[in-house]
């Protein structure tokens, strides 16, 4: 019979909204690979966008927060494996989790670290050079704690993995390092690209309710796109991503040739269509989707060091790494004239994919290392101490308060 998977997410994916959305799919793959029934659960309202999981095989089901009902529906599903989406949802269910069964795995997707991103953010508002300041909060806390409280969880950057280990001395037992698992190009694909002479302009995309999109987004409108558009007066840059509110519609400026193009059903196309790509990220953490895209389509690239934290060097990147609005509009404008630089810059996207990021490597590690979890829990267990506290005390005030609701709710 096959093992079985629970996912419980924060939300439905949608890969082509988010990052989010397309990492939660590369691991539902993953999973069922391993021959794992996977059944997908989450207390977040279904969007219009969200992948349609019954297609792949996936079973898919509404639960509520606060509530016995998922007590009674763990016991009859009995996975032998339970992922969480996020620190969040592993506060809200874990405990349930443990209680109802014991001996099922708990693993924790972090997607990235949030508070991470959230220090970074904060650093940035108050002009502070580092996040250091920053790093200690109540975010912080929650999220590390429900890292002990799992029994592995996946860490999707090599910055964070040292971060967690070098700043807050976390065992590399209970880490594991597992980026994007896409795809390196073949050959023959890679020679299907369209050519220079047949892309065009410049782009952008991102979820633009995520902040560090719509940061980065109003940084290109009002500080790098009027330096690059003064060089190039006929380039155009399409703006592209998922629920754009009315003050990202605003921006549209045809004069100004900053075009708000919205929803992108194909990502590749667009990348495709693109001479370059433009992410002056000035916050936030983990790996960033749009840069993968970027490398996949042969879409050389201007970014931050942020925007290229876990991925590039400025020894080997798809473009240019600037975090002066000066230095990045003109690396924008030598790069996208320059066919042979660009040529070369496309070149070195496919090597770093191909070196750092192997798809088949990573899950063969994640599969062995899966596979030695699941024959040693026990023992890992027992060695993770501070987990052991943190579920025999913490967390019991998140328990107990969601008995409280629920005990709440019943009330006549």
């Amino acid at each position: 019979m096959n093992k079985k998977l629970l996912i419980i997410g924060f939300v439905w994916p949608e890969p082509k909204s988010s990052a989010a959305g397309s990492r939660m799919l590369q691991l539902i793959y993953f999973f069922k690979a391993q021959d794992y029934q996977i059944t997908f659960a989450t207390a977040c309202a279904k969007s219009n966008n969200a992948f349609d999981l019954e297609q792949i095989g996936v079973d898919k089901i509404g639960i509520k927060l606060n509530d016995a009902s998922f007590d009674e529906f763990i016991l009859k599903l009995k996975p032998d494996v339970v992922l969480f989406d996020r620190f969040m949802s592993e506060e809200q269910f874990g405990w349930r989790v443990a209680d109802q069964l014991p001996e099922a795995l708990r693993i924790l997707d972090t997607e990235d670290l949030h508070f991470l991103r959230k220090a970074r953010e904060a650093a940035f508002k108050s002009n502070a050079k580092n996040e250091n300041d920053f790093l200690i909060s109540d975010t912080t806390k929650r999220e590390i704690a429900s890292m002990y409280r799992c029994d592995l969880s996946l860490i999707i950057s090599e910055a964070e993995v040292q971060l967690l280990r070098q700043r807050f001395e976390i065992s590399s037992d209970l880490l594991f390092y597992l980026p994007f698992l896409v795809e390196t190009p073949s050959e023959a694909s890679k020679i299907e690209l369209p050519k220079y002479q047949d892309r065009a302009h410049f782009m952008t995309i991102g979820n633009f309710i995520h902040p560090p999109n719509y940061n980065a987004l109003l940084y290109l409108k009002e500080t790098i796109w009027p330096k690059i558009r003064q060089q190039l007066p006929k380039a155009e840059l399409h703006n592209y991503g998922a629920y754009a509110p009315q003050k990202v519609s605003e921006l549209h400026n045809e004069k100004e040739g900053f075009l708000i193009k919205g929803w992108a059903e194909d990502v590749n196309e667009v990348m495709q269509d693109s001479r370059m790509l433009l992410a002056p990220i000035r916050f936030g953490a983990g790996l960033k989707g749009k840069i993968f895209d970027a490398l996949q389509n042969g879409t050389p690239l201007i970014t931050t060091t942020f925007g290229a934290e876990g991925i590039m060097t400025p020894e080997i990147a798809n473009g240019f790494i600037c975090d002066s609005p000066d230095a990045f509009s003109e690396a924008a404008v030598k790069l996208y004239e320059n066919e042979t630089l660009w040529l070369d810059k496309q070149a070195k996207g496919f090597e770093i994919l191909s070196t750092k990021f192997s798809k088949s490597h990573f899950e063969t590690e994640f599969a062995a290392r899966l596979s030695r979890l699941v024959q040693n829990y026990k023992r890992e267990r027992q060695q993770n101490f501070i987990g052991q506290l943190l579920q025999h005390h913490s967390l019991q005030s998140t328990k107990y308060m969601g008995k409280w609701i629920e005990a709440k709710h019943k009330k006549p």
